[in-house]
């Protein structure tokens, strides 16, 4: 039995690590920026989560709510896995990495936005906002190289010749 990646003609994995890593989980995230957010137990517990942003060092950073149940969670086990899916062909992502809950007013100001107080009633200063700060370690990614207009292009294209003309990329993430 062989793998659909072998069916294809085209070059269609590239393993990031570092910088390229880093730059790869922003442009995804920039298109998907909600996620699961899974933390370790039977079962694992799962709740969607908005990344407020990511760094230039790989680090996501959310808010959360100091009585939530990841804030419970999070102490006595920081490791964290975090699923993103972009359209439904691409932009696919899985991270894995450990978080910490902080309580940092001048990294509030740089992730706060006024929408936020629909969770947050007293605004900027309610009493409950806290930082989730990620630091990733690893993931993996499945993209298109070319955006989803040409990969559908292909994909007809490919069909309709009986050829397997895919233009999806994928690869091991090290950050």
């Amino acid at each position: 039995m062989s793998s659909i990646n072998k069916n294809q003609p085209e070059h269609n994995q590239e393993h990031l690590k570092g910088k390229l890593a880093v730059g790869k989980i922003q442009e995804l995230i920039k298109i998907a920026p909600t996620c699961f957010f899974c933390t370790p137990g039977s079962p694992v517990e799962t709740r969607p989560m908005s990344v407020r942003t990511v760094d230039d060092q790989g680090t996501l950073w959310f808010l959360s709510s100091s009585d939530s149940s990841l804030n419970r969670a999070l102490p006595g086990s920081p490791s964290v896995t975090l699923y993103f899916q972009g359209s439904t062909h691409s932009d696919f992502l899985y991270l894995h990495g450990n978080a910490e809950v902080l309580v940092d007013k001048a990294k509030l100001k740089d992730l706060w936005e006024p929408m936020l107080k629909t969770w947050f009633t007293e605004g900027i200063d309610d009493p409950r906002i806290t930082i989730i700060k990620v630091k990733a370690k690893e993931g993996y990614y499945w993209d298109t190289k070319h955006g989803n207009t040409i990969a559908g292009i292909k994909m007809m294209v490919g069909a309709l010749i009986g050829v397997t003309l895919d233009d999806s990329i994928e690869g091991k993430l090290k950050v």
